[in-house]
Parts: C-alpha cells; sequence; structure tokens
C-alpha cells in the first residue's frame, strides 16, 4: 500500500492482482507508457496526459504535469518509510565527518578549513585503481577540519575531512 499527498490531501492506493484501489473504492482506469516520462492514463472514463518532470525517491516528491497543469505529490510508500527508519530520509541530521568511499591516493584537495561549501562541491581528488574521483560535499556546509594531506594513500571509510 502507498499513500500519495496531493494538496494537503492523502490518497490511499492499493493494487492488487491487477485492482486498483483508492481510498478503498475500485478504481476503473487503463494507463499507458508515453515516452520516457510520459503516461496517458484513462480513470473513469475521463482522459488524463501525465508527464512526470521530477522524481525524488529518497524524498518522495513527485512533480507531474497532468493535462497541462503542474502539481507536486509527495508518496510514501514502503521504500520511503524503510529509509526512513533507517535514517535516511531526507529530514537527517547534517553529516559531520565525510569518510572516503574507497582506498586510494589524495592527488588534490579543493577546499581549506573554514571555507563554505556546496552541496554537489568538489572538494577531493582520489585517485583509485588508476582513475581520478572527484569527492563532492553531500550537503552544505563549512568545514571544520581537513584530516589528509596531498599525496596522502588512505583506506576506506578513513575519514577526510569533518564539518562543523
Amino acid at each position: 500500500m502507498a499513500k500519495i499527498i496531493i494538496d494537503n490531501n492523502p490518497f490511499n492506493i492499493e493494487k492488487t492482482d491487477g485492482t486498483l484501489l483508492i481510498d478503498k473504492d475500485e478504481a476503473n482506469y487503463d494507463l499507458l507508457k508515453n515516452g520516457d516520462n510520459g503516461y496517458h492514463l484513462i480513470y473513469n472514463n475521463q482522459s488524463f496526459n501525465i508527464e512526470v518532470l521530477n522524481k525524488d525517491t529518497h524524498s518522495g516528491e513527485l512533480t507531474l504535469k497532468i493535462n497541462g497543469k503542474v502539481i507536486s505529490t509527495q508518496l510514501q510508500n514502503k521504500l520511503a518509510d524503510l529509509l526512513k527508519k533507517m535514517g535516511m530520509d531526507n529530514n537527517k541530521k547534517k553529516l559531520k565527518d565525510l569518510k572516503a568511499p574507497m582506498p586510494g591516493l589524495v592527488l588534490d584537495i579543493m577546499v581549506k578549513e573554514g571555507e563554505e561549501v556546496t552541496k554537489g562541491q568538489e572538494l577531493i581528488v582520489l585517485e583509485a585503481m588508476k582513475m581520478e574521483n572527484a569527492i563532492k560535499s553531500p550537503q552544505d556546509g563549512i568545514i571544520d577540519k581537513i584530516q589528509i594531506d596531498k599525496q596522502d594513500k588512505i583506506d576506506k571509510n578513513h575519514t577526510l575531512l569533518s564539518f562543523q
């Protein structure tokens, strides 16, 4: 079962054996895929052209264009519930330490202590298996302490830097 929230109105959706239930009422529908992000839905004898504009599986946020009107929805399903229970939802606390995802050689450190960084900004270049890998910031924040130097050989999960 899943819950979708549209304009603060929750709808419970359940699909079993080809039957779709919306708030426990059986829905008569036909859904056809139309391109990569598009769908054509016939629901209760009405036609809807749907385009998925944005989908964030971690937060469950879904932005759709339905017959030309853009709407934002919130999808809550088993995956979203599991991520929330594991502390991996979007409401998680800020990361304190950034650790190495793999062993390697530190080629470049592109930030300084006290520097403000943005999510996605390249922080460190790490060479692993003869490939250069840019380690990017997972969040906005301020660099508290850099715990490596250029040319350091590091192991997986070695703390690279910490955030304030």
